[in-house]
């Protein structure tokens, strides 16, 4: 199956249409910054529920969406902020029931701000859940960074060092929440079988559906912006797979 992509609140998006069965969501949802997020060449959304009441109201029913469209064994990945974090742990815990915690990934991004009034905030939150004991998962394996296993591989841990799109990477599409293809092609490999099914409710540019593609995984995203939409077909348009397999064509 080719990735799809919908336009429109994936509330109703996904009240529409039949059950995905996905084996992964992953979902980069606004982070209640309080403001519109804006990015190059003009692209802009409105991420103005700074409120933690009000937030929540807007997440709770769309993670429940979410999770009708989840394998009875498929996982769900929630990328989020020190902002609302505490309030998704929550009410993850509350849906799928504490036992169905697997990790808090921590993305250590590098690049950003400094304040002289707090220590440096350097990082994303990963919330990491599954419906069953049965989830996929494979361990990637990243480059050792200890002298004695240099050169060699180690299994990831639960901090994720992956370095923010520069002002000048090549895959940079303008999107201001854009997240690196290093990160997302780690998540999808990691969590979702090949052949398998991810679910981006808040797909944005694409960048999750082309990692799926990319991987040999099929995609279905959805967005309320027409723009970000254009820009992920733009992206999966350009694309052919990686990762195949030696015998393929």
């Amino acid at each position: 199956m080719d990735p799809v992509l919908h336009h429109g609140d994936c509330l109703d998006v996904l009240g529409g249409i039949d059950t995905l069965n996905a084996d992964l969501a992953y979902l980069d949802p606004p982070f209640g910054v309080g403001r519109k997020m804006e990015g190059r060449d003009g692209a802009a959304f409105e991420d103005r529920l700074e409120d933690a009441s009000l937030y929540m109201d807007f997440m709770r029913p769309r993670i429940e969406a979410i999770l009708t469209h989840l394998h009875p064994d498929g996982s769900i990945l929630v990328h989020c902020d020190w902002r609302q974090v505490h309030h998704l742990r929550v009410l993850l815990d509350e849906l799928l029931g504490p036992d169905a915690f697997v990790n808090h990934l921590i993305w250590r991004y590098g690049l950003g701000g400094s304040s002289p009034r707090r220590f440096a905030r350097k990082h994303d939150d990963i919330l990491f859940y599954a419906k069953s004991p049965n989830y996929f998962f494979k361990a990637p394996m990243v480059p050792a960074t200890s002298q004695r296993l240099k050169g060699q591989l180690k299994k990831a841990t639960d901090v994720l060092d992956i370095p923010s799109i520069n002002n000048m990477a090549h895959e940079r599409t303008g999107w201001p929440t854009q997240k690196p293809m290093a990160l997302l092609e780690l998540l999808v490999q990691a969590c979702c079988p090949e052949d398998g099914l991810v679910l981006d409710p808040f797909c944005g540019s694409g960048t999750t559906i082309v990692a799926a593609k990319r991987t040999r995984r099929r995609g279905v995203g959805i967005d309320l912006s027409e723009e970000a939409l254009g820009i992920a077909n733009g992206r999966l348009r350009s694309l052919e797979p990686v990762n195949a397999s030696p015998d393929s064509d």
